[in-house]
């Protein structure tokens, strides 16, 4: 995250402006077993796709709602960035999408027993969602449903 002064005008009048939810309480659930033998899933707000999917839409007035599932097994390098956002640099997740979607760290978790294994498939969303409503009320319990399928039991947070 960038210092308030290296944003643009716009910018900081846009956040100053903005209407920030408060959720409380927060919904977090306990995990009832070890992480050591639990299936852990990512969930990136990257605005990673891969090369295989449609890109988020970044013109969508307020942000792309949807997601995109990524494999596994799918190589972060061929993961391509689609995050609408110019309020960051963007260079290091382009040169490694590891940063924002670890899909090598999950499978080096996994072989060194930190974690009992990865889920099939990981999570994609863009961030920058400055009117969540969509997000919030369809296409999260959607992906949430989908991780549940999955048999996922604890997920890793990578915001961007």
């Amino acid at each position: 995250m960038g210092e308030w002064k290296e944003f643009k005008l716009p910018v900081r009048m846009f956040l100053k402006a903005y209407p920030w939810r408060r959720i409380d309480p927060v919904p977090w659930a306990r995990l009832d077993k070890a992480l050591a033998q639990s299936r852990v899933a990512l969930v990136s707000s990257a605005g990673l796709v891969p090369p295989d999917q449609e890109p988020f839409d970044d013109k969508m007035r307020g942000g792309d709602p949807s997601y995109r599932w990524v494999a596994a097994d799918t190589p972060a390098a061929s993961l391509v960035d689609c995050h609408r956002s110019d309020v960051f640099d963007h260079a290091g997740i382009q040169a490694d999408p590891n940063l924002a979607m670890p899909l090598q760290r999950m499978s080096e978790l996994a072989s060194d027993g930190f974690i009992g294994e990865q889920a099939p498939r990981h999570l994609s969303f863009m961030g920058s969602q400055t009117a969540p409503g969509r997000l919030i009320k369809r296409t999260a319990p959607e992906a949430a449903a989908g991780l549940v399928a999955d048999g996922v039991e604890a997920a890793l947070l990578v915001p961007v």
